[in-house]
């Protein structure tokens, strides 16, 4: 059993209080020139606030087991969602893993893992214990729930579409009240800290949302007096906020699962397919599963490269699994052992990434969703074992 520290439950209270002060002056103020400069400070210091809400300074909240589990396969995906709105039917479903499922609420209390392949790559599915309204601020265990979902490569929001479809944006509000970033890619934006010169704002695009008095206030609040700061994008206060607090984000792709789609018409299906990325399931029925497999492969964004020994057919049955922003020729051979990098001279690329079939390409060439490698002859000889080749870090 968890024990929580008295400490952090006063802290909580104590933060999530000025942290609604803040929120009512934030309100209450109408945005013009002349007060830029205290919204700007403002939206810091809620973001500082809420910082100390994710990674509280000594204390804690006291031992306990948490609900995180072992990582295995190429890739993880957690279930979120309120309490039976579907998720532990949807995990037997994808997994045949058995997920408690009953009639009543929270009959899901711990994480439980399972394994589906799909394309060759072994995920991870993790359930998830069912959140409620209030989840980031502790309510209901919600912390360590959201906690593991941060960690996973992409989210399943499971949705009853029985219920208001504003739980989709509860369930949101939840998560990016946590540092969880949906679907949403790091805002383009740089600073380098200098000791002297003060802020040198440059910006290669409009700015529609955010003016340098935001951008001098926001830094002043974080005691930074002197940067470059270059920004690429048509950027926010909260986009320069996530910046500075980059530590505390998390940019995470994530599928709506509109689940229960049995027991709703024809016309209020055709309502839920406008809504983006999300994916209208029955888990009990299996209807749309595999439109889900489909949407959950496009937003892992993974590559498969298949491998051919020297005179052989090409192994198809066992990718190497790679991420594509780590899909180089380097990231495939250090994927099947380390050693190879070290005798390596050349490698033969059949596939998209190559002009011409094969051709012979060095360690930095990137590869493509289902190219073909050979390695080298001096290569050392082993047995792919495809759970590791691509770390879940």
């Amino acid at each position: 059993m968890m024990v929580i520290n008295p400490r952090w439950g006063t802290l909580i209270v104590w933060i999530t209080g000025i942290s609604s002060n803040l929120c009512d002056q934030m309100a209450k103020t109408q945005k013009n020139k002349a007060t830029s400069y205290h919204l700007g400070q403002l939206k810091a210091k809620l973001a500082k606030l809420k910082r100390e809400l994710l990674t509280p300074s000594g204390g804690g909240g006291g031992g306990g087991a948490g609900f995180d589990v072992a990582r295995t396969g190429v890739a993880s995906i957690g279930f979120i969602g309120f309490p039976s709105v579907g998720k532990s039917t949807l995990m037997s479903r994808l997994t045949g893993q058995h997920s408690e499922a009953a009639a009543y609420e929270f009959t899901t209390l711990t994480s439980v893992p399972g394994q589906v392949v799909y394309n060759g790559a072994p995920l991870q599915i993790i359930d998830l214990p069912g959140i409620i309204e209030g989840a980031k601020d502790g309510r209901g265990r919600g912390r360590q729930v959201i906690a593991v979902a941060k960690t996973c490569h992409l989210i399943f929001i499971v949705l009853d579409v029985n219920k208001p479809l504003t739980d989709k944006r509860v369930i949101e509000a939840e998560l990016e009240g946590f540092g969880i970033r949906i679907n949403k890619e790091p805002p383009n934006i740089t600073f380098r800290k200098k000791d002297k010169g003060g802020l040198n704002i440059t910006s290669t695009v409009p700015l529609t949302h955010i003016d340098h008095g935001e951008i001098k206030a926001v830094m002043s609040e974080y005691r930074i007096n002197s940067a470059d700061i270059t920004i690429r994008c048509d950027a926010t206060v909260d986009d320069l906020i996530d910046v500075l607090e980059a530590k505390s984000r998390s940019y995470i792709p994530v599928v709506y699962c509109l689940n229960k789609i049995d027991s709703i018409s024809i016309e209020e299906l055709d309502l839920l397919y406008r809504i983006p990325n999300a994916v209208p399931i029955s888990s009990e029925h299996g209807w749309n599963i595999d439109e889900l497999m489909e949407a959950m492969w496009d937003k892992l964004n993974l590559v498969r490269v298949y491998t051919k020994p020297k005179g052989k057919q090409p192994d198809y049955s066992q990718p190497v699994v790679l991420r594509s922003t780590r899909c180089t020729v380097e990231d495939f051979c250090n994927a099947i052992h380390r050693s190879i990098t070290e005798v390596f001279k050349t490698a033969i690329v059949y596939g998209k990434s190559v002009k011409h079939q094969p051709q012979r390409v060095g360690l930095a060439h990137e590869l493509c969703d289902e190219d073909v490698g050979r390695l080298p002859p001096e290569s050392p000889t082993t047995t792919l074992d495809p759970s590791s080749s691509l770390k879940t870090d």
